[in-house]
């Protein structure tokens, strides 16, 4: 699977999105091609206009009739599309969906008066706009009034009971339906926003590390300078060269010394740690529409697993993610996992094991990021293994790092 190097963290997957035809439930349509695509979905369920549109064309009724009835119906399927386009581009105005549903709802409300209990089926797509507009502790209630509506309506028409059954069964499920997809997209915005709130807290976490860090760093080498540098000033003063000489010697090494310690904490500053990779990779697996399935040990340090090696297999989970975004061609699932082996004369090592159920590498040659990624993992004398996944299906990236022996 052919791979490229990572220049940014996997968090900011708009472009991706904007570049696929299909969006997530919730998520906002980004450009023309994915608006016609979900319409065309939506379009699919006008099946149930069939009975209207064959009362139209049955000859029943008389031609004012019929002008009529093809403008109640032009008038409800555009009120219905444009409510579904508006919702899907600009969501959030309440206003505007009520006053569309009233319409829609109005229409179903006469219409079954002036033509028929035909009509009658126009009730099931009301519901479920109420179900969608509402807001979902009155979504129930509202698809139960709808329901009823219908019912005192097939009453007063004397709709036959057959019709009846086949026209408020669906009135109420549609929309009990599309009242719990309406809580199911909540949940996963909620579950968005809460990754996204991890991600920014171990980043947080990090800043304040490194402000610790420094704070301890500096605060005992500068104060240590400023004391030598006046007694420097005043061995000078009082002409003692060589004294002076010895503390300026001293503050420079320790000078030297405390810019080896800010370097060695930037550095671990600036390097990537699995908590935080793994949450920017739940956030870029989710918007790719793949879903990530994580052993909870991932998340957690092992013994005898040092800063270097923690962060090599970081910069394992971030290529091996990185790689199914872009190259994962048909992957829906993602495996990460984490263990211990031991090999050859007793060598103990920390395995990360990243999987998914994509077409797989085929025959092309790896990438400059796998090339990159086994470089990091030589450097801390561990190596890269890759192919197929479990039964030839997918890729599988496994990155191993030693881990040390730590005594009681």
């Amino acid at each position: 699977m052919p791979e490229t190097p990572l220049t940014s963290r996997p968090d900011d997957t708009g472009a991706q999105r904007r570049g696929r035809l299909y969006v997530s439930p919730g998520q906002p349509i980004e450009n023309r091609r994915q608006l016609v695509v979900k319409l065309s979905w939506m379009s699919i369920w006008m099946i149930y206009l069939l009975y209207p549109v064959t009362d139209l064309t049955s000859g029943g009724h008389t031609t004012a009739g019929q002008v009529a009835g093809w403008l109640a119906l032009a008038v409800f399927l555009g009120g219905y599309l444009t409510l579904i386009g508006l919702r899907s581009v600009r969501p959030g105005h309440k206003e505007r969906d009520y006053l569309i549903v009233g319409l829609l709802l109005a229409i179903a409300l006469v219409t079954p008066f002036a033509l028929g209990e035909p009509w009658l089926t126009l009730f099931t797509y009301g519901s479920v706009c109420v179900g969608a507009v509402l807001p979902p502790r009155y979504g129930l209630p509202g698809v139960a009034g709808v329901t009823v509506a219908a019912l005192v309506v097939s009453l007063l028409v004397h709709a036959h009971p057959d019709t009846m059954v086949a026209i408020l069964l669906p009135c109420f499920l549609s929309g009990l339906a599309q009242t719990g997809l309406q809580r199911l997209i909540g949940t996963m915005k909620e579950l968005r926003e809460a990754r996204a709130a991890v991600a920014h807290l171990a980043a947080a976490e990090e800043r304040l590390r490194l402000a610790r860090d420094l704070h301890d760093l500096l605060g005992h080498s500068l104060s240590l300078i400023t004391l030598k540098s006046e007694l420097a000033g005043r061995l000078m003063d009082q002409s003692q060269d060589a004294a002076a000489r010895a503390q300026v010697a001293d503050i420079e090494q320790v000078a030297r010394q405390s810019l080896i310690d800010v370097r060695e904490a930037v550095g671990g500053y600036r390097r990537p740690t699995l908590p935080v990779e793994l949450a920017a990779a739940r956030t870029a697996l989710t918007a790719a529409q793949v879903a990530l399935e994580a052993d909870p040990e991932v998340a957690e340090g092992r013994p005898g697993l040092g800063g270097e090696e923690a962060g090599a297999l970081a910069w394992a989970l971030r290529e091996a993610v990185t790689n199914i975004v872009r190259h994962g061609e048909g992957a829906t699932l993602c495996t990460v996992t984490v263990d211990e082996t031991w090999e050859g004369e007793g060598d103990h090592y920390a395995v990360l094991e990243v999987t998914d159920n994509g077409r797989g590498p085929g025959k092309s040659a790896p990438g400059n990021g796998l090339s990159g990624l086994e470089e990091r993992l030589a450097l801390v004398d561990g190596r890269l293994e890759t192919g197929p996944g479990p039964r030839g299906r997918g890729f599988r990236l496994r990155a191993l790092v030693p881990l040390r022996r730590v005594s009681a």
